[in-house]
């Protein structure tokens, strides 16, 4: 049946909208209105018209959602005050906090405890076995031998297992020998401090003040009575505002008043004068009374001068309660002759203004202050120049590095020493080859640096690699500027200790005093035109499975005829086998092709193998 659509109400009209179909019947004056919305009557005479709903259909109810409203002008600018309220408070709780530990950090320096000094105990030497000692002859043995080398190797082996048991006798000994003479010299230093040398005292104390917060100095012993200069911060350096709080007890920052400044400063400094006469007493036994005086800059004057001196002795400064900060201030009363810049007025009140003391009565603190200088560029004042009877021992001598007193000697320092018979002879240097790099005044480099070698250099120039505590052999590699070398040809090691038709050559190992130095020779000027750069490398024994940690006293020496002379330390490290330690390579500068020098100290953690691959060589 095809499609078909009926009306089936004549005179029926259709509305259409948005909010539904509607039809209506009949004519304007009863017409009924059926759809969307129910069914209605309406009914229109003339001007007038109106309409009901029929039946009861359900009514439809809407609602309205509320729009939100922005916050106003008002509330964002309530917001913005508390925001900053906040973020004020919150700085100034930060700032209170700060000052009250400064405060606390100043003027309780003497509530630390020192220990007392004991007899120093000397460590003892390492311990070593005989598998060690193997390994280390075996590493000498088999220097400069090749891996396919069978026959000499395995005599080489013999050899170092024949070695072996006298070397670790020998170091055994040695080593014991010297935990002797440190025990006997530990036992003269201590006697010497109890005796009150005056030399070892001042030296032991001053390293134990070099860590104070105020730099103290002891200067001089007399009998049992150390001297001692302290150096006090001055008052101007202390903070213009201290917490407080306001009437209703909300917390705030105010301004420090002069009482207030004087009595912080004045608590400083007794707080670092006792913690000072602790630790001096704590160091050195047999000292029973300290002189101490203190420095400082004067505000009115900007000039160092004494504020402060006195005796005191060891039974008031161990008998002494030292348990609150207002402690600090009962070094006016229990010591002998104290004199102080700050006084009581009669009042009860602190004096407001610090004025030095007269030190012409004193000649031994005239002499100092003569002699005293103000550092004021660095910030700092600092004592210097003391001469006289009164000597400074000042705590940056004490920087310097230990020496190892326990250093083991390689096996060819211990064949040098004992006249043992020494390995195969490697090819002798020649007569102008250089020397040790102590024996030489030369320029030292640090790694990256570079400079334009002068020309004479180019001609012949002498490198020495030396080296203690294990074994390591000098390579040289000749390469274009990519760093590759061109062939297998330009490759220098112990195997093939020539190329360049003997512009590059190694000179040979020998062993020089307490270290083993390898040297080799480089004529830059007679290099093939292709070769752009020369790396000087070391690489570890293959055989020992050591690192160039194991390497001591380590370093790169070049010289040339005319006496000019470089050197460069590459580091130790630990998981490195192979280093290229420098790089001569060509530069145009002006127009002119010159050859510079560069200091490295790049390593490679797989050994020769992979300094080899890097640079171009078929390793098979």
């Amino acid at each position: 049946m095809a499609f078909g659509f009926r009306v089936g109400v004549p005179g029926m009209s259709v509305r259409v909208s948005t909010r539904g179909v509607r039809t209506s019947v009949g004519p304007r004056a009863a017409r009924i209105s059926v759809g969307s919305g129910g069914t209605r009557i309406s009914s229109g005479v003339g001007p007038l018209y109106a309409s009901s709903s029929l039946g009861g259909g359900r009514r439809r109810t809407s609602t309205t959602r509320s729009r939100a409203a922005a916050p106003s002008a008002a509330q964002l600018e309530r917001a913005r005050r508390q925001a900053e309220r906040a973020q004020q408070e919150a700085e100034r709780d930060a700032a209170i906090a700060q000052l009250n530990e400064l405060r606390r950090q100043a003027t309780s320096v003497h509530l630390q405890s020192f220990g007392p000094a004991r007899p120093p105990v000397v460590p003892g030497p390492p311990q070593l076995s005989l598998a060690w000692a193997l390994a280390e002859t075996q590493a000498h043995h088999l220097a400069g031998l090749g891996i396919f080398a069978r026959a000499e190797r395995a005599a080489a082996k013999r050899r170092a297992e024949e070695d072996a048991p006298t070397y670790l006798a020998a170091e055994e000994t040695r080593l014991h020998a010297v935990h002797s003479e440190l025990t006997a010299e530990a036992g003269r230093w201590w006697q010497a401090l109890v005796a009150n040398d005056e030399e070892t005292v001042c030296e032991a104390v001053n390293h134990a003040f070099c860590d104070n917060p105020a730099a103290g100095c002891a200067v001089g012993v007399d009998g049992a009575v150390l001297s001692v200069v302290m150096r006090q911060q001055d008052i101007d350096s202390l903070p213009d505002q201290m917490p407080g709080v306001t009437p209703s007890g909300r917390p705030t920052l105010k301004t420090l008043s002069k009482r207030d400044r004087t009595l912080w400063w004045l608590t400083s400094m007794g707080s670092n004068i006792v913690a000072t006469l602790k630790e001096a007493f704590a160091v050195a036994p047999g000292i029973m009374a300290i002189d101490l005086a203190v420095l400082t800059r004067l505000p009115a004057t900007q000039r160092l001068g004494f504020v402060a001196y006195g005796r005191w002795t060891r039974q008031a400064i161990e008998a002494g309660p030292w348990r609150e900060t207002t402690d600090a201030l009962r070094f006016l009363d229990i010591g002998q002759d104290v004199a102080c810049s700050v006084t009581t007025t009669a009042s009860g009140n602190l004096s407001s203004t610090i004025k030095p003391l007269d030190t012409s009565r004193l000649p031994g603190l005239q002499c100092l202050l003569d002699h005293a200088q103000d550092d004021a560029e660095s910030g700092d004042a600092t004592l210097a120049g003391l001469d006289g009877d009164l000597r400074a021992n000042t705590p940056a001598a004490h920087s310097a590095p230990l020496p190892d007193h326990y250093r083991i000697h390689s096996v060819a320092e211990w064949k040098t020493q004992t006249a043992c018979p020494t390995p195969p002879p490697t090819p002798a240097a020649p007569t102008h080859a250089p020397a040790l790099p102590s024996h030489a005044p030369a320029t030292a480099l640090t790694p990256g640096q570079n400079l334009v070698l002068p020309e004479e250099a180019w001609q012949e120039l002498f490198i020495a690699f030396s080296f203690a505590g294990a074994d390591a052999d000098l390579t040289l590699f000749l390469t274009g500027t990519n760093g590759q070398v061109t062939c297998d040809e330009d490759f220098v090691f112990y195997n093939q200790p020539s190329a360049a038709q003997g512009a590059a050559r190694l000179l040979g190992k020998q062993p020089d005093g307490p270290h083993i130095v390898e040297r080799a020779a480089l004529h830059l000027a007679a290099l093939p035109a292709h070769i752009q750069r020369v790396t000087v490398a070391v690489n570890m024994d293959v055989d020992t499975g050591l690192t160039c940690a194991a390497l001591t006293h380590a370093a790169l020496h070049m010289d040339c005829a005319t006496g000019a002379a470089w050197t460069f330390r590459p580091p130790a490290e630990p998981d490195v086998r192979a280093m290229a330690v420098a790089e001569l390579y060509r530069h145009t500068t002006h127009g002119q092709q010159v050859w510079k020098l560069r200091a490295i100290g790049q390593g490679w953690a797989d050994g020769l193998d992979g300094l080899a691959r890097a640079h171009g060589v078929n390793v098979t």
